[in-house]
């Protein structure tokens, strides 16, 4: 019989993580490497895995992430938002406690462009009285 695999995919920022998870020991894969090796800030892998902490399933399922674009704090977010995604398909039991904390809601926040006659975004040229 096969294993039972829950997908799903999160966003963040310009980032997009596809999301697989089956029952297993905990081993979390980002684009084929182990989590540590992937994300070298270890507040980025703790991010990673609050939504299973939250649920109390840590060390019970493994999780096979694929995700690209943007940088590593909007990946790691974007794998947050895909592994509590995917862990409501698991158990619908499991959505007011990560609604509550926020990891379901898609955070809207992107870069804005860069306005013409403009340095950036925001930023002016000096402005010269004279």
């Amino acid at each position: 019989m096969a294993e039972t695999r829950y997908t799903a995919t999160g966003r963040r920022k310009s980032s997009v993580a596809r999301v697989a998870m089956t029952s297993g020991s905990g081993q979390i894969t980002v684009n084929g490497k182990n989590d540590d090796k992937f994300f070298h800030r270890e507040t980025l892998r703790m991010m990673i895995r609050q939504p299973l902490d939250i649920c109390g399933m840590s060390g019970k399922l493994d999780i096979s992430a694929q995700v690209n674009g943007g940088g590593e704090t909007g990946q790691a977010g974007a794998v947050r938002h895909g592994i509590s995604r995917a862990l409501t398909f698991l158990d619908a039991d499991n959505r007011p406690k990560l609604k509550k904390e926020g990891f379901l809601t898609r955070d809207p926040r992107i870069k804005e462009r860069k306005k013409y006659g403009q340095k950036a975004a925001r930023k002016r040229f000096q402005f010269s009285k004279r």
